[in-house]
């Protein structure tokens, strides 16, 4: 997702952002969805691949295992579409989301412009200001973001779990999960914070200082990617350990819930550091394609549904 999209130098409804972000975040979900199942599956798994002596064939037999699960020995398509658990979870979580960034950011941004501008002037000095502004905004909502988890959670349980819930309704496990559902919302908002800050606000400074543009919205297509991938591989890679807690916590179920320092120790003592970075690079590796998937639709489709819902006169530009 690029800044300047999110930032909104357009004036642009908030209903063409709803509606453009929300059709980027279906779009996106269904191309990205795999990837994100594996990654999971990754960080929530304890066993170790290629490790403890393990031979190529031994490492790639538990890979398997780990990624695919009970369709680890079964065909081709099988394992494919056993990399869809909790889709319906993934689509209500995902578009909520990107709603919510796309939606939520440019306020917070303007917010600030308008009544800590000067502060944001006087600590970091003109060079620094709106790249600081553009990346607390992003920061403080990717804290909000934490109303989401409930979804998010149901999500994870279903990537990494879904043995455990199968043959319960939604509302079952609802009541089941009860408020276990909100279970590590702490540390979901201690990742949310300096990723989202990273994501934003690396954008921003690769814009400004890279390719020296004052206006964000003129950066042509190829600033845009180089942009939005160095905000997203700063942000992932910054916020992979507490991600990895996060998973670990919500994938489990409420007979074996652990604390998130339980789980820190245990993993340090059992696992080693290499393991707060458990699926960083399958993470990393589709988020340029992802990036700029998101990025494209959603700068292409928020400025349509503006022109259609405002009887084709054009977005104003913020003064």
């Amino acid at each position: 997702m690029a800044p300047h999209l999110i930032a909104g130098d357009r004036k642009d409804s908030g209903t063409a952002r709803i509606l453009g972000s929300g059709s980027a975040g279906v779009l996106e979900l269904l191309g990205f969805h795999p990837v994100d199942t594996v990654a999971k599956r990754l960080m929530n798994s304890q066993k170790k691949p290629f490790g403890n002596g393990q031979s190529i064939s031994q490492g790639m037999s538990t890979l398997n295992e780990i990624i695919f699960k009970d369709a680890a020995h079964r065909g081709t398509m099988s394992k494919y579409f056993s990399l869809f658990p909790g889709l319906g979870f993934a689509a209500g979580y995902k578009i909520m989301q990107r709603v919510y960034k796309f939606g939520g950011q440019p306020y917070v941004n303007d917010y600030l412009n308008r009544n800590h501008k000067q502060t944001f002037h006087n600590a970091f000095g003109d060079r620094h200001a709106k790249t600081m502004m553009h990346a607390t905004a992003g920061s403080l909502v990717g804290i909000g973001e934490i109303v989401l988890l409930p979804l998010d959670a149901l999500k994870i349980k279903m990537q990494t779990n879904a043995k455990a819930f199968a043959g319960q309704s939604v509302f079952q496990i609802v009541r089941s999960e009860g408020w276990g559902l909100y279970r590590g919302a702490t540390w979901t908002a201690a990742r949310n914070a300096p990723g989202s800050f990273a994501l934003f606000g690396g954008s921003a400074l690769a814009k400004e200082h890279l390719f020296k543009l004052e206006d964000y919205g003129k950066a042509t297509f190829s600033q845009n990617f180089v942009a939005s991938i160095a905000g997203a591989v700063a942000s992932i890679t910054l916020s992979a350990p507490l991600d990895v807690i996060k998973t670990r916590i919500q994938a489990s179920s409420k007979e074996q819930a652990q604390g998130g320092w339980t789980i820190v120790r245990n993993m340090a003592v059992k696992e080693g550091f290499g393991s707060f970075f458990k699926g960083l690079t399958p993470k990393i590796l589709v988020v340029g394609p992802k990036l700029i998937f998101s990025f494209t639709v959603a700068q292409q489709l928020i400025p349509i549904f503006s022109r259609a819902l405002e009887g084709d006169k054009p977005a104003t530009t913020k003064a």
